[in-house]
């Protein structure tokens, strides 16, 4: 029986450590979709997001510093892709994948350049804190707990998560600026006819969307793995897309998805380390296959923003 709380345990501590870079992501999401921005950029920030974060976390000696400015690069490409969108009414999904190739390409350049030639980063020196090993110390009584310690001891970066989720709910449906956010992505035309400014809103929920995706990125970079490689980040920032989709554009709902597809990561991790006699290969597909599964079953029944992906031109009444 105690063996398999602790591997309860395992998998759910796992869920939450490979659910916190797409619950970032996925929030971030959730803002641009509902001011009317398409951003399936995602990937391409989450990216650069994770260089950018290592490699500063690693040159600095200072993870935090290098969570905050894996935000900023992130923050940067959304800024690229707002642009692109919003000023010069770019097609948003072509922009979008434009962002995803920039990103990588950008990280993968600046990685060499840094790095002597390699497309991975040093491992970072000092890792995002675990508060509870924080306040209770390494040792008992804490550490004795087994199912608690597996569950809850877990980085920072996961707390910052679930917080972050809450904040952008009270954000979206508590304020008057999340209010306004949201009656863009409805009607920005309507918005417009009330003096409300409708490309400044979607400029900022565009950059909000690759701050988090930054933040998604080095969350994965330096918390779960300490070091970047041009593998790291692959297809999540889709997966938080899909996430963002299952949850109706909704960050709760995004919560929910992301912690879905954590789920289905910890699994294999803890399938792998039992030794399941399933290929390896189809353990690793497990996360991908819950997207498509969920996608085909849910797109259907979700209804986004009414005006998203459509162009505003504050010419045209």
């Amino acid at each position: 029986m105690d063996a398999i709380i602790k591997d309860l345990g395992f998998v759910i501590g796992t869920t939450l450590m490979y659910s916190t870079p797409l619950i970032f992501t996925a929030t971030g999401s959730v803002i641009t979709e509902r001011s009317g921005i398409i951003n399936i950029g995602l990937e391409g920030m989450m990216f650069f997001g994770a260089f950018v974060g290592a490699a500063v976390a690693y040159f600095t000696r200072d993870p935090w510093l290098g969570f905050f400015c894996a935000g900023l690069g992130g923050l940067l490409l959304g800024l690229l892709h707002a642009v692109a969108c919003v000023s010069f009414a770019a097609e948003q999904i072509v922009s979008g994948i434009a962002i995803n190739f920039l990103g990588a390409g950008l990280a993968s350049f600046l990685s060499r350049l840094f790095f002597d030639g390699a497309t991975q980063t040093l491992t970072v020196p000092n890792k995002i804190p675990l508060p509870l090993s924080f306040l209770f110390g390494e040792g008992k009584p804490f550490k004795s707990a087994g199912f608690m310690d597996l569950v809850f001891n877990r980085f920072a970066t996961v707390y910052l998560a679930f917080l972050l989720v809450w904040a952008a709910w009270f954000f979206l449906y508590k304020t008057r600026l999340g209010m306004r956010l949201r009656a863009v992505g409805e009607h920005p035309e309507a918005a417009d006819s009330l003096g409300i400014n409708v490309l400044r809103i979607r400029y900022g929920a565009v950059m909000t969307s690759g701050f988090l995706a930054g933040l998604g990125g080095a969350a994965m970079s330096i918390a779960v793995v300490s070091r970047f490689n041009n593998t790291l980040i692959s297809g999540h920032g889709f997966i938080a897309l899909a996430a963002m989709i299952f949850g109706k554009w909704k960050p709760q709902g995004a919560l929910l998805a992301c912690l879905i597809f954590g789920g289905a990561k910890g699994l294999e991790i803890h399938m792998g380390a039992k030794g399941v006699p399933v290929p390896s290969g189809i353990l690793a597909t497990l996360p991908y296959l819950l997207t498509i599964v969920i996608l085909v079953g849910w797109v259907g029944r979700s209804t986004p923003p009414a005006a998203i992906g459509k162009i505003f031109d504050k010419g045209e009444k």
